[in-house]
């Protein structure tokens, strides 16, 4: 079907409008990405203090067992996973991917596995692979809803597990690369292992003052393993929302020139239809003016011989026909 004119307007009217939009997502997304960043870069300070804490007191303390060999993972262990992903779309491949590394990661994992999917896209990923997540929590949409975000999370952990001391936790997501690229990494939360422990206590205290552990015992460990796990979270939470931003980034950009290559189309063939247009009414006035300037042909004159020829001819037969009788009226 051939397109007109007004239906090309129309095209190119929706075209630019979309265009309009893409563009405006593609603003709020560069602006996102930068407010997440920051955010992983603060926490940078805050999580190598709680680092000293801990190595601190594990230095002064010796190993608790319910934090090593008690937690080895055996066939009995539930393995609960934390997988990010976003409640929007527009995000590329953002979704599938975070999908694809969760079940190969808890597929090499023994134990019966209990999933919160972050997010409704990839809660439907997860789904649709066989991976049914017991709960489903909503992205945040700011900085600022992160820190309640998390601490939503650890109490969803912490009703959910009867026995937290045997229960592993691992958190999926995507963590952001240089410009809009992104990878999948996984993370083991707990249990907190010797190795994990013993890489903590071999941190150097950074001053030549000898810290001093504030009262002591497994209460001060456990407030700072709570920090710990809220630093981890809220890490892997602005990197997926950066990554989620950045894989947004692209995927306008990408839909922004494919906009600009069909307006571009959509004009060179309205601006042929309309030049078409033009020539073929130009010709019609053209034709017009023609018709109506065009001298008549003059009536041709006879002269000589064939001139004569024909005046006798003319005047024979006027000759040569019979003079009408007179009528007469009988009185």
């Amino acid at each position: 079907m051939s397109d007109t004119i007004e239906s090309l307007r129309r095209k190119m009217s929706s075209a630019g409008d979309l265009q309009s939009v893409v563009r405006t997502m593609k603003a709020l997304a560069a602006s996102n990405i930068g407010q997440y960043e920051r955010s992983v870069r603060a926490l940078a300070d805050y999580y190598r203090t709680v680092e000293l804490g801990l190595g601190a007191w594990f230095r002064e303390n010796r190993m608790v067992p319910s934090m090593t060999e008690r937690n080895v993972l055996n066939q009995a262990d539930a393995v609960g996973a934390v997988v990010f992903g976003s409640d929007q779309g527009l995000v590329g491949r953002f979704n599938d991917v975070v999908a694809d590394h969760a079940i190969k990661t808890l597929d090499a994992l023994s134990g019966e596995a209990q999933v919160w999917a972050v997010g409704e896209r990839v809660h439907a990923r997860l789904a649709d692979a066989g991976l049914s997540p017991v709960g489903l929590l909503t992205v945040p949409n700011s900085v600022k809803g992160i820190t309640s975000f998390v601490a939503q999370i650890l109490i969803e952990r912490e009703v959910g597990q009867v026995d937290s001391a045997h229960t592993s936790l691992f958190v999926v997501h995507n963590r952001p690369l240089s410009g809009a690229l992104y990878e999948p990494v996984s993370q083991r939360l707990l249990p907190l292992d010797a190795q994990w422990q013993q890489d903590l206590a071999s941190v150097r205290w950074p001053t030549g003052n000898l810290p001093e552990i504030v009262g002591g015992g497994t209460g001060t460990a456990s407030a700072l393993v709570r920090e710990y796990l809220f630093i981890s979270l809220f890490r892997a939470c602005a990197e997926s929302l950066a990554s989620e931003n950045a894989s947004r980034l692209a995927a306008m950009e990408r839909a922004d020139k494919n906009i600009s290559e069909l307006l571009a189309q959509l004009h060179g063939t309205f601006q042929q239809l309309r030049q078409t247009g033009i020539d073929e009414e130009l010709f019609d006035v053209i034709s017009g003016f023609e018709a109506l300037v065009r001298p008549r042909q003059p009536q041709r004159r006879m002269d000589g011989e064939e001139g004569q020829i024909q005046a006798l001819s003319d005047g024979g037969r006027k000759r040569g026909r019979a003079p009408e009788p007179e009528k007469r009226h009988s009185v």
